[in-house]
């Protein structure tokens, strides 16, 4: 891949973290001020740690994106509460998907009818994130998925898109999504370096986080990690170049499922940055 499109790509970067009892002092060790931190929320545990760490983190001096997903919402006094409570820490970033609580929590039992709400409270946040989905969601047709990006694009300013391991159908998805005049940037969701044996103690140990849940639905995902060869995140985005590098792609940057493993992201980062730069 050339060196100054994958260095644009690296120093644009988002790392999802969970918010488990030592997330807070993991970011603070390894991630530098300029790194945008997403939080993720547990159908288990609720939006309550993911609030409680994304003001923590802000009052450190970090952008933090905390997820609202639809279906962690009780109501819309709930909501209120929620924008009032990320207002008041200064965060003007959120990420909305529809979550995978089962059965919702209230009401709102996808993304759109969260993002109109806030519409209505006066648009509280300044950017505003929805998903994509470049390989199939394991409930939701491929169509569906589209679709829902197309509805939501009023509404939302960018995408995050889930886990992709193979560059050419993430390829193609770009190329479909902007097919569709979907137009909003895309900040393209790789995982980071990761060791599987620590991604399934996180896993057992933290309660299920969004980006956890989907993984685990894909057992051939974790083969991915586990085989020798099997998995390097810098193997995949030579191979994504074309695509990722696209005028026409609109991507953004990178989003990079840490799965906790944020001492380990962050160094395999700032090493291949080094690689790059030499």
């Amino acid at each position: 891949m050339g060196a100054a499109g994958l260095r644009a790509l690296l120093e644009s970067v988002r790392y999802e973290v969970l918010p488990a009892k030592a997330t807070e002092d993991k970011v603070l060790a390894h991630v530098p001020r300029d790194v945008v931190v997403t939080v993720t929320a547990s159908p288990v545990k609720g939006l309550e740690p993911t609030l409680e760490l994304a003001g923590r983190l802000a009052a450190h001096g970090y952008r933090v994106v905390p997820h609202v997903p639809a279906r962690l919402l009780r109501d819309d006094a709930h909501l209120k509460d929620v924008v009032d409570r990320l207002a008041e820490a200064g965060v003007a970033d959120v990420f909305v998907p529809a979550g995978d609580a089962d059965p919702p929590a209230g009401g709102y039992d996808g993304a759109l009818p969260v993002l109109r709400r806030l519409g209505e409270l006066g648009s509280p946040f300044a950017r505003v994130g929805v998903t994509g989905y470049p390989e199939s969601h394991p409930l939701i047709h491929d169509d569906v998925t589209v679709q829902a990006m197309w509805d939501k694009r009023e509404h939302a300013t960018y995408i995050v898109s889930n886990l992709c391991f193979d560059p050419r159908v993430l390829g193609e998805w770009l190329v479909r999504i902007r097919a569709r005049n979907i137009t909003l940037p895309v900040h393209v969701g790789v995982a980071g370096p990761v060791q599987r044996a620590k991604l399934l103690a996180m896993a057992t140990k933290i309660g299920v986080g969004e980006s956890t849940r989907f993984l685990t639905k894909h057992a051939s995902w974790f083969v991915r990690f586990a085989t020798p060869g099997g998995y390097a995140p810098e193997r995949l985005l030579s191979r994504a170049e074309a695509a990722l590098t696209a005028p026409s792609a609109g991507v953004a940057g990178l989003h990079l499922f840490t799965f906790n493993q944020i001492a380990e992201t962050e160094k395999w980062r700032r090493a291949l940055l080094d690689r790059l730069g030499a």
